[in-house]
């Protein structure tokens, strides 16, 4: 069976990381569709298990929460009968947490946006962290029972709650209501007002419909099978976190956070597949 150069490999990280599709990144690289799968399924796996095993007892400050749709397959409303109610048919959500000053994403989640994923999401938040910190999510109820099994009560918490005007008509249908405010629910402790937010981590939502081609709304790129879209998560997040410097920050996240000293390349990522 042949074998892929390293070169041809980097070829292809680099065009997924920077938001080109599976069908794209073939023709650019000359590889076929199914190459460029392979590729993904084996980085993906890599990328989420030195995630897992490394992105923790992190020293943070303050954490901020939300969660993102896409869809698998098709569209909630176009799921067969048969296939109602089955995980990787239909709407998903990837839940993500970010640290405000390092802008590490700490913990990432896919699945439905249910009671049962937000509690096996923030009870991975919670055992990541090195300290007490503060936390902000939005109104999405679900945290409510989710931060207290994670931490009971030692963690200063508040909901930011927006409040949306009515919804418009005609062409833009597809955008979401105008915002016309926001007001904080103090749930936990003591958590400072000014640092009630949830901008990084939404801002976060938009780097990611940036850099993976299936978040992009109104296109045909979203993921046929949800475990490419996990696998995409994974590398995207892995690249995110230690590839990427941060205009702000001047460094990785990895690297503001103290996970590492120094700035990955795409060969190091690549690196993971040997180990």
């Amino acid at each position: 069976m042949n074998k892929l150069d390293n070169q041809t490999r980097v070829q292809i990280v680099k065009a997924l990381v920077d938001g080109v599709d599976i069908n794209a990144t073939g023709r650019i690289v000359g590889v076929a569709k199914n190459t460029v799968l392979k590729l993904l399924a084996e980085l993906g796996e890599a990328c989420a298990r030195y995630h897992d095993e490394n992105v923790r007892n992190v020293k943070a400050k303050r954490i901020q929460c939300d969660e993102i749709w896409s869809f698998c397959h098709s569209k909630q409303k176009n799921v067969r009968p048969e296939l109602q109610g089955t995980f990787g048919f239909g709407d998903v959500w990837t839940w993500t947490a970010i640290e405000a000053e390092s802008k590490l994403i700490v913990s990432y989640l896919v699945g439905l946006r249910d009671g049962g994923y937000a509690t096996e999401f923030i009870r991975d938040v919670a055992d990541r962290l090195a300290n007490r910190v503060q936390l902000t999510t939005d109104g999405h109820k679900a945290y409510l029972e989710a931060v207290e099994d994670a931490f009971g009560g030692d963690i200063d918490y508040a909901q930011l709650i927006k409040l949306y005007g009515a919804e418009r008509p005609g062409e833009a249908r597809y955008s979401p209501a105008v915002c016309i405010g926001a007001r904080s629910n103090v749930v936990g402790r003591d958590p400072e007002q000014k640092h009630v937010s949830t901008s990084y981590v939404e801002r976060q939502n938009l780097t990611k419909r940036m850099a993976m081609r299936r978040f992009t709304r109104l296109t045909n790129g979203f993921s046929k099978k949800i475990q490419n879209h996990m696998h995409a998560i994974a590398l995207n997040f892995m690249h995110y976190n230690f590839c990427r410097i941060h205009m702000s920050l001047r460094v990785t996240p990895a690297m503001a956070a103290g996970l590492t000293t120094k700035l990955w390349e795409i060969e190091d990522l690549l690196a993971l597949l040997d180990k």
